[in-house]
């Protein structure tokens, strides 16, 4: 089974000289490793959170091949917000990642489930945390549901923090029990 997971945010480019320029092959260039090969999805957000579909400008390129492009010319208002972009990947496509054991440290009563990278290293749950995670998988603990076939909202999900569902941002019901693992670029052995 392939599961499907978000790579961290990355921000190569603020929206001065022609526009706001996150391309898929400056980011690869700029942080070999960390995307995989066939990005499933985009996402892309303002740096303050919100959403590009959201803020009525004109988005030049917005795909998984290109990656995300503002151009200033395209705008009324010949400016273009600071954006941020992440990447869907299927982990069976994911090169050189190894991951750590599936980790399900708190479960979804009071405001939620709490995955979060701090609480598990805080816990010593094990030695396999690496420093640095590269991709973060979160599926549901009964069925193995990836986060993302939910339709649930998660409040943040990345390789940094890890996943956090809160009940509040469910439409019909709380947060389903979600466990995580993270990929971690694997260290060669001589």
């Amino acid at each position: 089974m392939a599961y499907e997971g978000w790579t961290e945010w990355f921000d190569r480019d603020n929206p001065s000289g022609s526009g706001d320029w996150e391309t898929l092959s400056s980011l690869r260039r700029e942080n070999p490793g960390k995307i995989c090969p066939n990005p499933k999805s985009i996402e892309a957000r303002t740096l303050s959170g919100r959403n590009a579909e959201d803020t009525g400008e004109k988005i030049y390129k917005y795909d998984t091949t290109s990656g995300f492009v503002c151009r200033m010319k395209d705008q009324r208002d010949r400016k273009c917000h600071d954006y941020k972009v992440r990447f869907s990947c299927s982990f069976d496509t994911c090169e050189n990642v190894c991951w750590t054991k599936w980790y399900n440290r708190d479960h979804p009563s009071g405001s939620g489930d709490w995955e979060h990278l701090s609480a598990l290293r805080k816990e010593k749950h094990g030695g396999d945390l690496c420093a640095d995670p590269v991709y973060v998988e979160a599926v549901t603990v009964e069925d193995e549901i990836p986060a993302l076939k939910t339709g649930q909202k998660s409040h943040y999900y990345s390789p940094g923090k890890g996943f956090v569902c809160h009940n509040k941002d469910q439409r019909f019901d709380k947060c389903r029990n979600y466990k995580v693992r993270f990929g971690c670029s694997c260290r060669s052995v001589a």
